[in-house]
């Protein structure tokens, strides 16, 4: 295949997709229903995404300063300088006020920091990469904050399984070169890879661009290492692909944001690097002749589909705009970026030029291109991967990470332009369709308010009733955790309550994270 290939144009005849104003018209009642029992629990803070009151946490006092400096000679940090980029998040939305950074590079070293915060009673602020998009990986007051950053070393790598074992501190993209070097990859690939620590991926259950493919972490991650809030060490760092004694523990700290234990090492099993890689790019008329292609693809490309993913008109005009890319091909309402993996160049080549030509014979797609050279690939991929950046420099921005039924996906973003009318300077959708995540942003020229107002919890609404989730992949952090109810029954949350206050009796780990203020 000629590498970025263009394809042959063709006039679209197709419908463009009929949009309702509608909650979700599929399921009035059921919607009705969901949303009255699963109303916000702010516990009296100024909105629900807003900080809770302080708890009656300790503060740090020089005798704190003392044992730490002595346990972590040069990695105690209170240079309020290198203080202020661990206090703030990578939206500018949340910030701290803590004194303290804390850099360990041991397994001991955390047991023996968080032994002595739970003896004394001062809260921790777990912090990988400080990529996180709901105020997660940050302090919300004066918490002490445990960076991961110098925890970044390969422990094992067994080349005949492809399990890797790691220190939590890894950044992923380092992770993937080391891989790759040894023929492999990782199972994950997120657009903050270049800063992001596997240790987060890990406790956020980040999902990424080769969840379709490779599935989530609770899957690949075979075994963890956690420190929990009295400093013990729990040792579950498997390496086995199989293990059915008892508990499988590890799933209790995959997703739960550092508000159980803190993650110092990962067991991963990675997959063979692909011998051949294409990439497509592509447009569509409606969303529905989008839903149609995606369907297809998955019959013809089947197991060398790698990505399925999607943006909107207003995302490539941002990316235009903002970061100066060019649109590859024809302007379209719809833009999809397909990556195909497989072993045999000729074989997957085949079946994508099939696919292709099913495609753009009916219509479905009215415009394309194609790439198989590493640099035209990365050059077709950043139209997805950059679409955050672009946004942050359209305005404040207000982000949303939901899971819906995949026919129900774009009409969140329809309706919620509908809803906000010139009060919102861009509404935009993008995501991955094949595992149903849409991430629905909407920017202002500054923060406000009312805009908020009128956001939610109308979008929290929205999507339970749809029978969807209000975290797909970022977690609930700081800014969701009120919202929980939408997604999780009153027993559920009651639960993870229980779970917590035996793990942490104290909640010293990353407060006023992921659960509610009010637990029922």
């Amino acid at each position: 295949m000629a590498v970025f290939e263009r394809l042959t144009r063709l006039k679209s005849t197709s419908r463009f997709l009929r949009y309702t104003t509608s909650l979700c018209p599929a399921h009035p009642c059921t919607a009705t229903a969901r949303i009255q029992q699963r109303r916000v629990h702010g516990g009296g803070s100024e909105t629900p995404s807003a900080a809770p009151p302080r708890r009656p946490f300790s503060q740090v006092t020089p005798a704190d300063l003392d044992f730490f400096t002595r346990l972590l000679p040069g990695r105690t940090i209170t240079d309020p300088d290198v203080l202020e980029s661990s206090n703030v998040d990578w939206l500018k939305s949340v910030k701290g006020s803590s004194e303290v950074l804390l850099r360990p590079k041991t397994t001991e070293e955390v047991s023996q920091i968080l032994r002595y915060c739970n003896e004394w009673n001062l809260a921790v602020s777990p912090q990988g990469g400080n990529t996180g998009l709901v105020g997660g990986s940050v302090p919300v007051f004066d918490e002490i904050i445990l960076s991961t950053a110098l925890m970044n070393q390969v422990l094992t790598f067994d080349s005949i399984s492809g399990i890797l074992t790691c220190q939590a501190g890894c950044v992923l993209e380092n992770l993937s070169q080391y891989l790759e070097e040894r023929d492999f990859i990782m199972p994950l690939d997120l657009g903050a890879k270049g800063s992001c620590h596997i240790g987060g991926n890990v406790s956020t259950n980040a999902g990424g661009l080769r969840l379709l493919r490779y599935g989530s972490l609770r899957g690949t991650v075979l075994g963890l290492e956690v420190v929990l809030a009295d400093g013990r060490v729990l040792d579950c760092l498997s390496t086995l692909r199989k293990d059915n004694t008892g508990y499988d523990l590890k799933q209790l700290f995959i997703g739960s944001e550092g508000t159980l234990g803190v993650v110092t090492a990962v067991s991963i099993l990675c997959p063979r690097k692909p011998k051949s890689v294409n990439v497509a790019f592509l447009g569509c008329s409606s969303f529905e002749n989008l839903l149609e292609t995606f369907q297809i693809c998955r019959g013809m490309l089947g197991e060398i589909l790698s990505a399925f993913e999607f943006l909107d008109a207003s995302c490539m005009s941002l990316l235009e705009e903002h970061l100066k890319l060019t649109n590859p091909i024809t302007e379209s309402p719809f833009y999809i970026v397909i990556e195909t993996a497989g072993s045999t160049p000729a074989h997957d080549e085949e079946k994508l030029h099939n696919f292709l030509d099913t495609v753009m014979a009916s219509a479905l797609v009215i415009d394309g291109t194609v790439a198989t050279e590493e640099t035209k690939i990365k050059a077709l991929w950043s139209m997805r991967e950059r679409v955050t950046e672009a946004l942050r420099h359209d305005g404040y921005t207000y982000k949303y990470d939901v899971s819906l039924p995949v026919e129900k996906i774009y009409d969140l973003v329809t309706d919620m332009r509908k809803r906000l009318g010139y009060r919102a300077k861009s509404v935009v959708g993008y995501g991955h369709v094949g595992d149903g995540n849409l991430h629905l942003n909407i920017t202002s020229p500054m923060k406000d308010p009312a805009l908020l107002a009128a956001i939610e919890p109308y979008v929290y609404e929205w999507t339970s009733g749809c029978q969807g989730s209000v975290s797909a992949e970022h977690g609930l952090g700081l800014k969701k955790r009120n919202y929980i109810y939408y997604s999780k029954s009153p027993e559920a949350v009651t639960l993870m309550g229980d779970i917590k206050a035996m793990l942490d009796p104290k909640g010293i780990l990353n407060p006023y994270k992921t659960l509610p203020d009010s637990v029922r």
